[in-house]
């Protein structure tokens, strides 16, 4: 068995789909299909259930999937590990973000870093909180920013900043003049928000929750601007952090406080005993030294 065909059937599972793992890993879709011909006929099972137009794991097919993270990810380490040898911050760093976190923050991280650090490449891996932390746990992704809270006897947390959230309405909205509002005022709108992969749609169906009512969801999105197009088409309100305003079309979205605001607090994860290369050390370190009030200006 070739390490190559089990790096390209877990590729194929994390995005889902054949057609986008062959993208990311820049081969064509039938030498993908044969990889991983190739790797059932050595294992001797069936790796998907091809009867669904959904690609679902056989059960032989999640056996495999599991061990072969534990295998790639240990193939890793022994990568880092060498590199370490010379004590220089070099190589690649795969760092999780969800989409609005990498909106606000990554590009100005990356410049920052890179300008100090221009032998460390970070490759951006961009997907839902719950992902992200999934990708930490089993090593395939080396850093991650993630919405807190999460296990604690997991993961080794670096908190990184701590935001309001804010509502968010069409400037014609009833809300829209308002000086302030409470979550209880928002029982009777319609939603949009992030979708369930995201920590961001718990926390907001949380917060209704404990005000009293089961919020009314229009539009489910992974992505924070289709979010903003749908509410300047007043197809419905939002809550999203103070940060992203600055993102907006202030023209026509207008952002409202609310009294006792739900809060929005990130940290940077690594997975619990696992080595820490030298580059990623170097990066954590960035990171806890750098305020979050730095990222914001340099933005502007």
């Amino acid at each position: 068995m070739e390490l190559k065909d089990l790096r390209y059937f877990i590729e194929v599972v994390k995005y889902g789909s054949f057609t986008k793992a062959a993208a990311h890993t820049y081969i064509s879709q039938p030498t993908l299909s044969k990889s991983l011909k190739k790797l059932e006929t050595e294992l001797k099972v069936e790796l998907f259930e091809r009867s669904t137009r959904k690609l679902k794991l056989t059960d032989a097919g999640e056996i495999v999937y599991k061990q072969g993270a534990k295998i790639l990810g240990t193939t890793n380490e022994l990568t880092t590990l060498l590199d370490d040898l010379i004590h220089l911050p070099t190589g690649t760093i795969k760092i999780g973000i969800p989409p609005l976190i990498g909106t606000l923050f990554f590009p100005t991280i990356a410049k920052n870093f890179g300008k100090a650090y221009p032998d460390v490449t970070l490759e951006l891996v961009e997907l839902g909180a719950k992902r992200i932390e999934q990708l930490v746990e089993e090593g395939q992704v080396d850093v991650g920013i993630i919405v807190l809270p999460i296990d604690h006897s997991k993961f080794n947390i670096l908190p990184f900043m701590k935001e309001e959230f804010m509502l968010y309405t069409h400037k014609d909205h009833s809300l829209a003049k308002k000086e302030a509002v409470n979550i209880q005022q928002l029982a009777e709108e319609t939603f949009i928000l992030f979708n369930r992969e995201f920590a961001l749609h718990e926390l907001i169906i949380e917060q209704c929750h404990n005000a009293g009512f089961q919020p009314n969801i229009a539009f489910e999105s992974s992505q924070w601007d289709l979010i903003a197009e749908l509410v300047s088409a007043e197809l419905g309100i939002t809550l999203l952090p103070k940060s992203i305003y600055a993102k907006m079309n202030s023209d026509v979205i207008q952002m409202i406080p609310i009294q006792e605001p739900p809060m929005w607090e990130l940290g940077v994860i690594t997975r619990k005993e696992r080595y820490q290369s030298f580059a990623v050390r170097t990066l954590l370190s960035f990171l806890s030294e750098e305020s979050h009030l730095t990222f914001f200006s340099n933005q502007s």
